[in-house]
């Protein structure tokens, strides 16, 4: 890989998507505001008083150490993330599999997701959804000739997904494993899979979802809460229905930073899985829609970043691309849609906003590799070697 000795040393902020850049800094930057709002008045219940800024403190401190994570990520070049996107992959495999070992992973309201590091939990599933990415579109990729060819194209990366399937569905985690499915067919679909076979798939895994809700009784219990989360408003559909009365107090323009009566104590989970109708409630129907547009631009930035990647015959970056772009759409879709009571209560964060150290520094680490992504484009647009 050759490099022009003036472009490793100058880079500066004109050097990259402008829009992709302040939309992630603005939704960083109001998530970690409103995790402050959100959670202040659980901080002090559970860690006394004077701890009003203990989840801002940590939260600050995921942020940190993801930018710094990610500024390391970002002096990778895409050849190499390509060349070595198996090993990644197959670490995350082995963490999601120390989870469910007795003793090792740590079981939290009945779910066993999160690996002890002493100081922090790690959820080896948020970063499976970062590996995914790069190991689906390598996949494609490599195997661009059969994509539509049922078995040598799909089935190899349909006995992965089994083996995935079965560790998240232990823990159980069906909402990253619908996640990382979405990326998955996504990627496949992009890279480009005959659309007969595409449309064949997505109605079997459609399917495959039924049968997985109706196997467990929990499951079900929360779609019909979701059709009238009133119904049984303190059991099945408290969360929900405490949301919907966030959203309806908040009306157009919020009571005010601060001044959320749900945060206090009535939402669970109110920094983390509900914060978005924390914001509904304090900063009204027009700070949701703030939220719902920088999403937005964030997503079109990583589909355009990734077109031009393609027309260069970048075909790994702009699936990476694009694939970054389909994960941040469809979690902060299906958050979304549980907030509002559009979709059954699911234990998803809202991307680069919601509490969680895994969460945040693994999107820090996307946003690294696509503005990378964005940067190689921008060098070979200007006649430099990558």
């Amino acid at each position: 890989m050759i490099y022009h000795a003036s472009i490793s040393n100058q880079k500066t902020i004109s050097d990259f998507d402008q829009s992709l850049i302040w939309s992630a800094i603005f939704l960083l930057s109001l998530g970690l505001i409103m995790v402050y709002s959100a959670s202040i008045s659980i901080a002090e219940t559970s860690r006394g008083d004077g701890y009003a800024a203990y989840f801002l403190v940590r939260q600050g401190a995921y942020l940190l150490v993801g930018l710094f994570i990610g500024l390391i990520s970002f002096q990778i070049p895409m050849k190499l993330w390509q060349k070595y996107s198996l090993y990644p992959f197959l670490i995350g495999m082995g963490l999601l599999a120390l989870v469910l070992i007795p003793g090792i992973g740590n079981e939290v309201n009945g779910s066993r997701r999160w690996l002890s590091l002493f100081v922090v939990n790690l959820q080896p599933s948020e970063f499976m959804k970062l590996f995914i990415v790069m190991y689906v579109a390598s996949y494609t990729v490599k195997r661009a000739a059969y994509l539509d060819h049922l078995r040598k194209g799909f089935l190899p990366i349909f006995i992965v997904m089994i083996m995935l399937g079965f560790l998240l569905l232990n823990q159980p985690d069906l909402g990253a494993f619908v996640v990382i499915t979405g990326i998955v067919m996504a990627v496949l679909f992009l890279g480009g899979m005959n659309i007969k076979l595409f449309v064949g798939i997505i109605g079997l895994l459609c399917m495959a979802v039924l049968v997985l809700i109706l196997l467990e009784p929990y499951r079900m219990k929360r779609i019909i809460a979701t059709l009238n989360p009133f119904e049984d408003e303190f059991s099945t559909g408290y969360q929900l229905s405490h949301s919907l009365m966030a959203f309806g107090r908040g009306g157009w323009e919020g009571v005010g930073l601060g001044g959320s009566v749900e945060k206090l104590y009535y939402l669970p989970e109110a920094h983390t899985d509900f914060l978005l109708a924390v914001i509904a409630e304090e900063l009204g129907f027009i700070g949701v829609m703030v939220v719902v547009v920088l999403f937005s631009l964030l997503v079109i930035r990583s589909f355009v970043i990734g077109r031009q990647a393609a027309i260069r015959d970048r075909f790994f970056s702009a699936l990476v691309a694009q694939g970054f772009g389909v994960w941040i759409g469809i979690q902060a879709f299906i958050n979304m849609g549980v907030n509002m009571g559009i979709l059954p209560t699911k234990g998803l964060t809202l991307p680069l906003m919601s509490f969680g150290g895994s969460g945040i520094v693994a999107n820090c680490i996307a946003l690294a590799i696509l503005l990378r992504v964005d940067w190689e484009n921008r060098q070979l647009m200007k006649g430099y070697k990558i």
